[in-house]
């Protein structure tokens, strides 16, 4: 307990200053909102100053595997903390368990909970019971894609395009006419909304290269499940020439090919940025990860659901710019609003009295 009040108190001064110094995010919104396809709008977005009351919002993630979700946990207490709110956080402990996050999607329902925030493990099962809980209080789509039934606002980034900036990065190595390269695939849980959109970008950024895809192995992104893929393609295929998925792929994959000898020989990229991925790019053991800066994107979805819930949303859908991470640019803006601090745990509950007793 003493852990969590130092943790909240830290955060508490960080959002102290943060407020002070009026920030502005900088994000993309979409030009049609709710249409990933649409163009990306630069938009310098001033956040809330304050919520008018602590509102209590009811958050779904799919899990809390792997440390991209805890960076979301993270920008999420800071902004609650910064904007006075409260919470509660369920997760579902991974992709194949909808039933779980549609018990936990109707148990928001309640009148506890003033708005929804969710980060969803399928992209079209939910939709009868977000569309029940719309009529009630503001649903907040966050990071993963979903039916836009229902749906208030959206802080997410386009996934498509984070697929296409992992396949852009080996197709600009591997150019039409270039000797040919094998690949790897592990897009991630096969009926998880977010897969099909990253599969599709990395397949079409590679599409005029000389690199191909030979295998492809779905799976949830938990980080024994991803060391049983891996395991699996190298023992079919040791000549492969690059490893290329999930963060918790990448991970599993760094340490599998060492154990193997094969460090040196194949390489890996993964579709989005996290702790394990950060130091494996320090390292250079990973070649490449595009971040869509997953603490800001937590923040932004708490803050849009203060708006909706005081009448004060404007934009509806948005997230930060994607860039991609090599081992040169894998420095301290590239950690900042991507990755939670090395300390942080995730924190399930956030109550009124917590903010309340460090700002007095």
């Amino acid at each position: 307990m003493f852990a969590v009040r130092s943790l909240l108190a830290s955060l508490l001064a960080l959002a102290a200053g943060q407020a002070a110094a009026q920030e502005v995010w900088q994000l993309e919104a979409r030009a049609v909102p709710f249409d990933d396809g649409s163009a990306g709008v630069p938009l310098a977005y001033e956040p809330l100053e304050r919520a008018a009351r602590p509102w209590r919002l009811c958050i779904l993630y799919p899990h809390l595997k792997d440390a991209y979700w805890l960076s979301v946990n993270y920008g999420m207490v800071e902004e609650a903390m910064r904007l006075g709110v409260a919470f509660d956080v369920f997760e579902a402990g991974g992709y194949p368990n909808l039933t779980r996050q549609i018990e936990q999607l109707r148990g928001c329902a309640g009148g506890n909970f003033d708005a929804v925030i969710l980060g969803a493990v399928s992209y079209e099962g939910l939709t009868p019971e977000v569309e029940e809980i719309a009529a009630l209080k503001p649903v907040i789509a966050t990071v993963n894609d979903i039916d836009d039934l229902g749906i208030t606002a959206k802080a997410s980034v386009p996934w498509y395009e984070m697929g296409a900036s992992a396949g852009r990065f080996i197709a600009e190595r591997h150019p039409p006419g270039s000797a040919p390269v094998e690949v790897g695939w592990f897009p991630g849980p096969e009926r998880a909304g977010w897969v099909g959109f990253v599969e599709a970008g990395f397949r079409d950024a590679i599409a005029e290269s000389s690199a191909r895809i030979v295998a492809t192995r779905y799976g949830d992104t938990g980080t024994e499940e991803q060391v049983l893929l891996v395991e699996e393609l190298l023992d079919e295929m040791p000549e492969i020439d690059y490893l290329v998925g999930s963060g918790p792929m990448a991970e599993a994959a760094v340490s599998i090919l060492r154990a193997r000898g094969l460090s040196d020989r194949i390489d890996v990229v993964s579709t989005y940025f996290s702790h394990s991925v950060y130091r494996g790019l320090k390292r250079k053991k990973i070649l490449a990860a595009p971040t869509d800066s997953p603490v800001l994107q937590g923040r932004l979805a708490v803050e849009m659901a203060v708006r909706a819930l005081e009448g004060k949303l404007v934009v509806q859908h948005a997230g930060p710019p994607i860039s991609i991470i090599v081992p040169d640019t894998a420095d301290g803006s590239a950690v900042a609003g991507s990755l939670a601090p090395a300390s942080f745990v995730p924190l399930f509950t956030l109550a009124a009295e917590d903010f309340q007793e460090h700002s007095e």
